[in-house]
């Protein structure tokens, strides 16, 4: 295995929850608009110390899709997934980019949303018009 190298980002960033490597920049969010089985999930353009897995093809609320999770590379949590192929064509603007979970990020203004390990899992969250 090859030595670890870990990007520090300036400016206004999303970091992993449980390690706080740091994994986007706010300028990188293309919409907030996502879903993912845990609740909120931010498209991104960009992303950083982070590891892909293995593709496989997904049924998503927006139709099929080729995707790898995505891993960070402090602490081995799945932060989310990456788009590899769109089947849809009016889904071809995602391939390239990355969603990451918004429960698994620690927010730029130093928001935390997460899940709690109650039978539920329920949100315990604030706001994120704080990060617009």
């Amino acid at each position: 295995m090859g030595r670890l190298f870990v990007v520090n980002l300036e400016g206004k960033i999303y970091s992993c929850t449980y390690c706080r490597t740091h994994l986007a920049l706010c300028e990188d969010v293309v919409s907030k608009a996502f879903q993912s089985r845990h609740g909120k999930a931010y498209l991104f353009n960009k992303v950083v110390n982070v590891t892909v897995g293995e593709k496989e093809e997904r049924h998503m609320l927006t139709g099929m899709h080729t995707v790898a999770d995505i891993f960070c590379v402090g602490c081995g949590s799945v932060v989310g997934w990456k788009y590899e192929t769109a089947h849809e064509k009016s889904q071809k603007y995602k391939e390239g980019k990355s969603v990451l979970e918004r429960f698994k990020l620690f927010g730029p203004n130093g928001n935390h949303f997460w899940v709690g390990h109650g039978p539920h899992g329920a949100h315990v969250a604030g706001s994120d018009a704080d990060e617009a």
